[in-house]
Formats: C-alpha cells, structure tokens, sequence
C-alpha cells in the first residue's frame, strides 16, 4: 500500500471517464451542475457533445439518462450520492432499474468523509437503498485503481450499475496490473485469527489493522469486498471457516449496508458471529473527514481493538 500517494476516487473516476470516452463513442455524460466536485469536467473538456449538464434537477437527470440508454448510448450519470440515491430514488427505481437499462450511476460524496458539509449531504443509506433494487449492480471501490478498473468494466456488462466514489483522498492499494472481477472479493493475506471484510474508504484502514497486529502476533486476513452486490458468497463462507472471528467496516450505516449484506449470507449458509462496524443508526455531523472517522470507530485503532490488539504497539 502507497501511504505517500494518495488519491480520491471521485478523481480516479474523471480522469479514466476521460480516458473511457476516446475508446468507446458511445459513453456520454450527465452532471447535475456538480461537473467540478464530482471531476466529470475532465470528460466535458474533451467531449463537450457528449456531455450533458442538467442543472439542478436529478430526477430529470436520470429520466432523460434513462431515455437516451434505449438508443444504444452509455450513460454515465454523475452526482453526490445523496442527490443519486435520494433525490433520485424513484426515477432510478422506475425508471432505470424497472425496465433494467443500461445506465451507470457515479455517485461521488458519499459517506461520512465528505466532511464539513455535514449530515444532510453525508449519504448513510445508499448501499441499502442500491441493494435492495432488483437488476442493481452495486459496487464501492477502495482506491485509484480498483476504480479506474470499475469505471470501464461496467461499461462491458448490460443493466444499471451504481457505483459509489468518495471525496477523501485514499492510499493507492493495488499495483496497476492487478486483476479484478466484478462480484469477486480480494483476500489480502492469509491469515486465521480474524477476518475484516471492509469496502470503499476505509480498506485502507484495514490494511493498517493487519499490519500493525501482525507485529504483535496477531495474523488477520482483510477481504475488500468491491462488490457488494453480487457480493462474493463463496468467500465469505470460506472465511468464516477459516478464521476465528469476523468484522465488518464501513463508512456507511450498519444498518443495510455491507454488514447487513454479509449476515445475510452467514445466516444462511455458515451461522456465526459477526461485529460489524460502521455508524450506529444516526446522522453524520460537520467535521474534517478524518476526525469523523475516529470518531465514528471507522479506523486501525478501533479494529485492533475489536479483535483484541494493543493500539499503541
């Protein structure tokens, strides 16, 4: 993991959209007056007839994304989640994923990291609310990479995909040639003291817990679940066979999240006890993103924790 190279995945998310455009002429872009923050200027620069400011009107937005799908276009459609998923739900619901087009929903500032605009733009929910419609891919990438992996992947398969992108910038994980498959989860490490499945902005976090444990003796094994849906059944069965205690993190309310989706499976297939870690059925509040984290246990420290490590070794 690049400590000392960090990018936001909403910029990862531009810079590929960008680079998507010039090999397939049949992606266009939808901003809602959001094209600086959510970094789909980049493509607007190099493809202003194939892009598309709506203003602020995001229900509109995803109809008329929905509408130019039919005429074998690929829409991109890009905003904050919570306009994405909130503001939007019902046109995504009826309009997107009813007749299951084949729009691609970016949805950047989600989660609690989006900092200093506090509680109403800070989207908790949108994990739950993707998930739970029928025909919805629903991915959350972790890094540069992953991302500029995720942005032209979806492009390859048929139906609406919601793929969810943050603000704060992140260590890059994954070295460029690395291989990834939509609907299959990465296991990092091997070992059998404890298994974190974590998602998105806090992988990373993750990551640090393994290899601050690991110096004191403590072997976990960190599973960036990318797709949470699809999500990866069969690892998460085998690692609730192997290891002896699970956790999940994620910047996102515990309720119907990623935690939720993997109990789900637990309970059905392999019965057992998970600790899931996230915001506890409240709303964000104004802060930097990094001191919200802390406070909100989404960090290293509070994972070592829970599986029972010291902190300040």
């Amino acid at each position: 993991m690049e400590e000392n190279k960090k990018i936001a995945t909403r910029q990862s998310y531009g810079e590929k959209l960008a680079e998507l455009g010039e090999k397939n002429e049949n992606i266009v872009v939808f901003d809602a007056d959001l094209s600086g923050a959510t970094k789909t200027s980049i493509f607007a620069k190099k493809f202003p007839e194939r892009f598309f400011d709506m203003g602020i009107a995001e229900q509109d937005m995803m109809g008329t994304a929905a509408g130019i799908s039919t005429f074998g276009k690929i829409p991109y459609v890009s905003t904050f989640a919570m306009f994405a998923s909130g503001r939007a739900y019902d046109q995504v619901r009826n309009s997107i994923c009813y007749p299951k087009l084949n729009v691609k929903i970016c949805a950047t500032h989600s989660g609690i990291t989006v900092g200093e605009d506090g509680a109403t733009h800070q989207m908790l929910e949108d994990i739950g609310m993707m998930r739970g419609l029928p025909n919805m891919t629903v991915m959350c990438t972790s890094d540069d990479t992953q991302t500029r992996w995720a942005v032209e992947e979806i492009s390859k398969i048929n139906g609406p995909v919601y793929l969810r992108l943050c603000r704060l910038e992140t260590p890059i994980i994954y070295k460029e040639n690395e291989k990834f498959e939509i609907g299959k989860a990465i296991q990092i490490g091997d070992g059998t003291d404890a298994t974190v499945f974590a998602t998105g902005v806090v992988v990373s976090e993750a990551i640090k817990a393994k290899e601050k444990l690991e110096k004191q003796g403590i072997h976990i094994r960190v599973v960036d679940i990318h797709t949470i849906k699809p999500i990866d059944k069969e690892m998460i069965i085998k690692c609730a066979k192997e290891t002896k205690q699970l956790i999940s993190i994620e910047d996102h309310s515990i309720i119907n999240g990623l935690g939720t989706a993997i109990a789900e499976v637990l309970i059905q297939e392999y019965p057992c006890k998970l600790t899931r870690i996230g915001i506890k059925d409240e709303f964000g509040r104004s802060g930097k993103a990094t001191e919200l984290l802390k406070h909100y246990g989404l960090t290293a420290e509070n994972i070592i924790l829970q599986i029972g490590g010291k902190v300040n070794e």
